[in-house]
């Protein structure tokens, strides 16, 4: 006959080790079952609001001049006192939900003040739990009802369920472009990404092309992306750009003006540490454009006046690494008449937004 259990205490601390390796065992089953990667190739809907239908304009014109601006809006979170986990920061989600509001509103507001032809904007929510599951898509596209959009699902994540305190949960982001100008078609394509663990971690990655009509029969493509940021290296990164390349390639060749714009996560001045006086210390996510991958029909418009992203490993101040990531990628037959990046201080977004101005030659 077996005695009284003589160690109750082992016995507790070995049920609760056990039970904490089933419930690990059990997410980490769930990522690997739930992950997914969005499918390519995929038509998105062209919104309008139809009480303002009067104002889209149907065609754009060789010889006018036009304005465009991407953004990485950053999901709300990124005021100058935020600081973000994966960078070594300290924060999983925006502050509060009314912050995340209110950094958006404070973005279109200057985007309204700006007023520009067309838009592109990153890293806009639509149901995420770092920033309170609004949806920021409706959010952004409610202050702009005379624009035509067109919104592709950049990632859709399994839960995070790290910081273990704050988990930083699921995230469902997407890049949005909008127009002035009557979209026939757009189109999702999907980017490559890693293979490996680390995919987990970068999530998916897609760009998206808009078509506006040109009077004459030619066509204005605007590509807008999000090029991958959390990878072992930049390699991936530069094989999403070479991707992007050879798509605006076909449509160049085809006689049609072609624009592609975002956040490229890659120094696109080549120097931005000289350039801009601060030291990068342990921040080498943003590597430069490699020798070779923009073809000499391609001009790179990377801007100098201010640093377009700041490294969000803390709160901002002067002393943080900051870079120029954010720009475009413009055809031979596109005339660009001024750019720079408007310098905002990073107030509500660890990117400042980029202004170009071009005519269709």
């Amino acid at each position: 006959m077996a005695g009284p259990n003589r160690h109750p205490v082992l016995t507790v601390i070995f049920s609760v080790i056990l039970v904490l390796l089933l419930i690990a065992g059990g997410y980490v089953a769930y990522v690997f079952i739930d992950y997914h990667r969005i499918d390519d190739k995929i038509v998105l809907d062209v919104e309008k609001n139809y009480k303002y239908s009067d104002e889209i304009k149907p065609a754009a014109k060789a010889g006018e001049t036009y304005s465009i601006v991407t953004w990485n809006m950053g999901f709300g979170a990124y005021s100058d006192d935020y600081s973000f986990f994966m960078d070594g920061g300290k924060y999983s989600r925006a502050f509060s939900k009314e912050a995340a509001i209110s950094n958006i509103k404070a973005m279109t507001d200057k985007l309204s003040e700006l007023d520009p032809d067309f838009m592109f904007i990153q890293e806009v929510d639509t149901n995420s739990t770092r920033s309170y599951h609004v949806d920021q898509r409706a959010q952004i596209m409610g202050e702009f009802p005379q624009y035509v959009s067109a919104f592709a699902k950049n990632y859709d994540s399994a839960y995070l369920f790290y910081p273990f305190l704050s988990p930083h949960g699921k995230s469902v982001s997407g890049i949005l472009t909008e127009s002035k100008y009557n979209i026939t078609n757009a189109l999702r394509r999907r980017l490559p990404i890693e293979t490996g663990v680390t995919k987990l971690v970068d999530l998916d990655r897609c760009y998206s092309v808009s078509r506006v009509p040109v009077e004459g029969g030619k066509t204005l493509c605007l590509y807008n992306f999000h090029l991958s940021a959390y990878t072992t290296d930049g390699t991936i990164a530069t094989e999403q750009l070479k991707m992007i390349v050879d798509d605006m390639k076909k449509e160049f060749e085809a006689g049609n003006y072609v624009i592609a714009g975002g956040d490229f996560n890659k120094d696109i001045l080549g120097n931005s540490e000289e350039i801009f006086g601060v030291p990068s210390g342990n921040a080498t996510w943003a590597q430069p454009i490699p020798a070779g991958v923009i073809p000499e029909w391609l001009t790179v418009v990377a801007c100098s006046n201010a640093p377009s992203c700041r490294n969000a490993d803390r709160p901002y101040d002067e002393t943080d690494f900051v870079v120029t990531v954010d720009g475009f990628l413009v055809s031979s037959n596109v005339e660009v008449e001024f750019a720079e990046v408007k310098d905002l201080g990073f107030k509500n977004s660890d990117h400042n937004p980029v202004e170009m101005h071009f005519k269709l030659k």
